[in-house]
């Protein structure tokens, strides 16, 4: 098919499994990103050295109208990642926050608008605007929390839940979150939404402020001691990477059928974690426990959040398929090779030490 597939973002952990996909299907694949994130540049050089002439690259900012301009001109479909990712550096700095993830979707929507036959958009929101879900009442099971109300245990978090934007971060993605659905029905640009729980997979650089899975990980691997905000029991439905493109490339497939619709997105009731269950289980990996150092609790962070994913399944047959213990000992596992480790010389040394 002519033109390139674009993914504003593309050299950060989702957009370079994306890419990946996409360009071994025989895509040509524009990556528009500033290369502000750690380990983004070796996310690059893994996707150059398999795909060669067919990856392209513009290095520049969301922020900047006439790059995207240029860059959406041959583009027939596009992923918008870029963002600011962190509540952290929201709270810090949200006026940055908002002019990366509200203003830079608003330019993305704008450059769109102006092309005679505009290509569809999957946007990557966050679970983040539906606040801090302080009403829910929770209950603690073992080393967990989890809804009092059965059948939200068993379902999780809708999309009719009220939108309660929470925090700068919070504000900025749920406003672009609501001009991306604004533009699809006024302007008739095909394009959904994805309100995303907590991806994790390989070629994730994880920090303490975001992609919480690979930074536990990593903290273990190098002895480090990890922070835990609040009581360790706060619980997220993980969702494996590969599982999201999957999501991703269904949502294109079926935009005529889904535009102008937000879906929740992550693993759903069937794959949750809390931040306990997950050290116990990197313990297991590792040979001895994580060190863990407790602070308290950080400003929107949800005691509780798992995705109803069932409106996505029912809209495209997609669901999760790889289960949580699966994905974190794949990602373990990279995150062992990408260091030159072998797993076995790995648990053997720490064995040892």
């Amino acid at each position: 098919m002519s033109g390139h597939v674009l993914i504003t973002g593309g050299a950060g952990f989702i957009g370079t499994n994306l890419a990946h996909r996409l360009l071994s299907q025989g895509e040509t694949v524009l990556i528009y990103d500033n290369l502000s994130r750690a380990g983004v540049d070796q996310n690059l050089e893994w996707l150059r050295a398999l795909h060669g002439a067919r990856l392209l690259v513009d290095v520049a900012d969301i922020r900047d109208r006439y790059a995207l301009g240029a860059v959406l001109k041959n583009a027939r479909q596009v992923y918008h990642l870029a963002a600011q990712v962190a509540v952290t550096k929201s709270i810090e700095d949200p006026g940055a926050d908002f002019e990366i993830n509200a203003r830079g979707t608003l330019n993305l929507l704008e450059a769109i608008r102006q092309i005679p036959d505009p290509p569809s958009v999957v946007f990557t929101s966050t679970n983040k605007v539906y606040g801090e879900l302080a009403d829910v009442a929770l209950q603690r099971t073992g080393r967990r929390y989890e809804p009092a109300n059965r059948t939200l245990r068993t379902t999780g978090i809708g999309e009719g839940r009220t939108l309660s934007f929470h925090s700068p971060y919070g504000c900025s993605k749920g406003t672009a979150d609501q001009y991306v659905l604004d533009y699809a029905r006024v302007y008739g640009i095909r394009a959904a939404v994805f309100r995303m729980s907590c991806i994790y997979g390989p070629h994730q650089f994880g920090t303490e402020d975001q992609g919480w899975v690979a930074h536990f990980m990593l903290r273990a691997l190098d002895r480090e001691t990890l922070t835990i905000y609040g009581d360790g029991m706060q619980v997220r439905d993980i969702l494996f990477v590969e599982d999201l493109v999957d999501a991703f490339l269904l949502a294109q497939k079926n935009m005529d059928r889904i535009s102008g619709r937000a879906f929740n997105v992550g693993g759903g009731p069937a794959n949750t974690v809390s931040l306990l269950e997950l050290l116990e289980t990197i313990g297991e990996f590792n040979g001895a426990p994580p060190r863990v150092h407790f602070e308290h609790w950080r400003t929107a962070d949800q005691k509780y959040y798992v995705s109803d994913t069932r409106a996505f399944g029912a809209a495209t047959a997609w669901r999760p398929r790889t289960g949580v213990r699966e994905g974190t000992r794949k990602l373990w596992d990279w995150l062992i090779e990408s260091r030159g480790m072998s797993v076995t010389r790995a648990l053997t040394s720490r064995l040892a030490s």
